[in-house]
């Protein structure tokens, strides 16, 4: 990078053309000590997530399905021909992750489109519960060279898998990880990458050290943790974040004490400790969420992302794909569907160019909604159609994933 004649930044094209940063985008810019940060723009289509299907041959504790009364719907053929039409228009070529609120795997076709999504030019991501990983898919997996697979591990022993899954399928679910490994070294391929999605809870979180262990033997690299969102009575007793819900996330008061860190290795002697010295001095965790950290941020537009439930329709985000009910600290909050279009009726970019999308992307960059997090004490908070500040729908001030207590990979 250098600065020109009139102090312009001049970024290198292909970073500039990443990031999205076209002439009238909105970018935000933050000064941070020495440095200064910007992030993707609002006009940067990185990622796109592709549900396959709402049916799913588990029903686990922490299942929105638990609470939901919709019909079980899967992507037609001539709907995903849209979707890689749309991202074949794309440059570069964004992500695709097939995922949303049922089990990618119970797609019959789910090989064949992540193929096709390959052969379009693609990195492609997929998240699975583990438990249909046989011999023959394995190996379409490797010769497909899905890009990552993540799989959700939310126990450690048989035990406490079952108890949220409702299925002791964990050694079945380790034996086929691991023969994933060894194909991949026998080879000699990097492809796919694993991650593990943990989803913690009080029932659970004693478990997470192992888990993350266990994962490292299988060959993970990437592990994402999350707070659970509660659908039922029964998961809004587990939540590890009524203390922080209704608190702003400040920085460190002006009389904590500054904490400068050597590198070092990152092990289980060092990792919990070094968290609880961040929640001494902050009293919470430190956020891991990809990005910056921050409250008040949309992790789905900080992505450049756009998510395509199973019947073609476009949403911003994961949460938006289906009306679903879920607790906000004490009371309980319907997160009504919201579609900017659907596939069978206009493109993808045409969608992602659309000025009412635009202008909700910025609003979300911007954030400018009410915090009905740490308020949640009027009828408005029940809903996400409209809040006291007067934000069309959808009113995203409750929303849990944009104040880092819920992230997907």
């Amino acid at each position: 990078m250098r600065v020109d004649e009139q102090g312009h930044l001049v970024l290198p094209p292909d970073l500039a053309e990443r990031l999205g940063l076209v002439d009238g985008a909105l970018v935000r810019v933050e000064e941070r000590g020495n440095a200064v940060a910007f992030g993707r723009s609002s006009a940067s289509l990185a990622r796109v997530y592709v549900e396959p299907t709402t049916r799913c041959n588990l029903l686990c504790r922490t299942c929105m399905r638990n609470v939901s009364d919709e019909p079980p719907g899967t992507m037609s053929g001539e709907t995903f021909a849209r979707v890689i039409d749309g991202v074949r228009k794309v440059s570069p070529p964004p992500t695709v992750f097939f995922g949303g609120f049922g089990e990618p795997f119970a797609h019959p076709d789910l090989l064949a489109m992540l193929a096709t999504a390959k052969s379009a030019g693609c990195p492609v991501e997929m998240i699975t519960n583990g438990t249909m990983l046989d011999e023959s898919t394995r190996r379409e997996l490797v010769r497909i060279g899905l890009d990552r697979l993540w799989v959700s591990v939310d126990g450690a022993t048989p035990e406490s898998y079952a108890d949220v899954r409702l299925w002791d399928a964990l050694p079945q679910v380790i034996e086929d990880l691991a023969a994933l490994r060894d194909l991949r070294l026998a080879g000699r391929s990097a492809l796919p990458r694993l991650g593990i999605a943990f989803v913690a809870m009080k029932r659970n979180i004693a478990d997470l050290p192992e888990v993350i262990r266990l994962g490292q033997r299988l060959g993970a690299d990437r592990f994402s943790v999350s707070n659970v969102l509660a659908h039922t009575p029964e998961m809004r007793e587990q939540v590890l974040y009524a203390g922080s819900i209704d608190t702003e996330e400040l920085d460190p008061s002006p009389w904590s004490p500054q904490v400068s860190l050597p590198r070092m290795d990152i092990d289980p002697r060092t990792l919990g400790r070094l968290v609880r010295a961040e929640a001494d001095r902050r009293g919470r965790t430190p956020s891991g969420r990809q990005g910056d950290g921050r409250p008040n941020a949309c992790p789905f537009v900080e992505k450049g992302s756009v998510s395509v439930r199973w019947d073609g329709a476009i949403s911003p985000c994961l949460p938006l794909l289906h009306t679903h009910r879920s607790y906000l600290d004490f009371r309980p909050r319907t997160n009504h569907a919201y579609a900017v279009g659907n596939l069978n009726d206009r493109g993808l970019l045409d969608a992602w160019g659309d000025p009412t999308y635009v202008a909700l992307r910025e609003r979300l960059l911007a954030f400018d909604f009410a915090p009905c997090t740490i308020c949640n004490s009027c009828d408005m908070a029940d809903e996400n159609l409209e809040d006291c500040f007067g934000s069309p729908t959808p009113a995203c001030g409750g929303c849990l994933w944009a104040q880092g207590f819920i992230q997907c990979p």
